[in-house]
């Protein structure tokens, strides 16, 4: 393709031309006149001047590997605007912009939506409250963790959990002893008797819960149980405005394991408490046969709170519907050492003074 030259006047900007009668270029608006010798020194400038290159070499950002944007989802907040972006659980949150809640009502459809929900009872006051109170009384705890600790994170979410109901028919043997012991003037007896208990019965569990979110903590969320269920509600999406909310990431199917680890450990406590009256008693085989199970999706409130004291992060969560708080706290080393030193010293005086007692006897 040709390229196209235009000279332009060098005082006023304006297109200069070839004026036939001076034999010179002249500018048609400010009458300036060039020589042809100086026009020919700037058209050799003109030619060896570098094209315009404006690109840029490095661009910020680099293109999203496929690996990298599976789950993730982008959404547009109806309020200002601005893109809200989440995973493939995040079902409700708040916009990061102007802050209303939204809730991503595609995440709830088809078998995705829960049966139940448990609204939220307590408010992030009391959660703040209870973090407080939870320091209180803790004596190993670190005075500078009570005065300097502030809260990095403060966020109420509904956890989507698997609720199980089922009857356990179980049979449990157990092997007992009784240990009787006397003596006379001359011998102490003991005597051992050996016996071979089963216990056997059926037993209905209701609601047994399991989380069905890779982002709680099993031990976190079992930790803040039990959960009043007659607060139940059927499920409606406005329950989740102003509070994040996850679904489920593991299936009914993936928590049948924990389910079952839950009944049977139940079913053997209580096949246990009928037991009594023994020295001893250990269990020597179990057998359970769960019928009519069946399970329902739920949503229960959590406050988590977070915070990060001498580079440590330490979560507490609190139930949202009771207000039962946990959460570890960190242990102050130099007190720690005192009261085993004192616990150390009051045992040590103890055995001297049994002794004492002993040798006077």
């Amino acid at each position: 393709m040709a390229v196209l030259q235009e000279y332009k006047c060098p005082c006023c900007g304006g297109a200069i031309a070839f004026d036939s009668s001076l034999q010179k270029m002249k500018c048609p608006y400010c009458d300036t006149e060039f020589e042809m010798e100086t026009l020919a020194s700037y058209d050799n400038e003109l030619k060896n001047e570098p094209a315009e290159n404006m690109a840029w070499n490095d661009v910020a950002g680099a293109e999203w590997q496929d690996s990298e944007t599976e789950g993730l989802l982008s959404y547009v907040c109806k309020s200002c605007g601005g893109e809200i972006v989440g995973d493939k659980t995040t079902a409700a949150t708040s916009c990061p912009f102007c802050g209303n809640p939204v809730v991503m009502m595609g995440q709830f459809s088809g078998s995705l939506k829960p049966d139940y929900v448990i609204p939220f009872q307590v408010d992030k006051k009391a959660a703040k409250a209870a973090l407080k109170q939870h320091y209180g009384g803790k004596r190993l705890l670190p005075k500078v963790f009570k005065d300097q600790n502030h809260i990095d994170e403060i966020k109420g979410i509904y956890v989507p959990v698997w609720l199980f109901n089922a009857d356990a028919d179980a049979n449990i043997r157990y092997k007992a002893t009784k240990v009787r012991a006397w003596s006379d003037s001359n011998y102490n007896y003991t005597e051992t008797s050996f016996y071979a208990i089963s216990r056997g019965g059926k037993i209905g569990f209701e609601r047994v819960p399991v989380d069905g979110s890779t982002k709680m903590d099993d031990a976190l969320m079992e930790s803040i149980e039990p959960y009043d269920f007659t607060g139940a509600v059927d499920f409606q999406t406005a329950y989740l405005a102003g509070f994040l909310a996850d679904k489920y990431d593991v299936d009914s199917e993936q928590s049948i394991e924990r389910a079952n680890e839950r009944i049977k450990k139940s079913t053997e406590n209580a096949f246990a408490s009928t037991v009594q009256g023994y020295s001893t008693v250990i269990p020597e085989s179990t057998s359970i046969r769960l019928q009519n199970g069946k399970a329902k999706y739920a949503l229960y409130p959590v406050w988590l709170l977070n915070t990060t004291w001498n580079g440590q992060r330490y979560t507490f969560a609190m139930n949202g519907q009771t207000g039962k708080f946990i959460g570890d706290l960190p242990l102050d080393k130099g007190a720690y050492k005192k009261w085993l030193f004192g616990l150390t010293s009051l045992i040590g005086a103890a055995v001297f003074a049994v002794s004492y007692l002993l040798w006077l006897l």
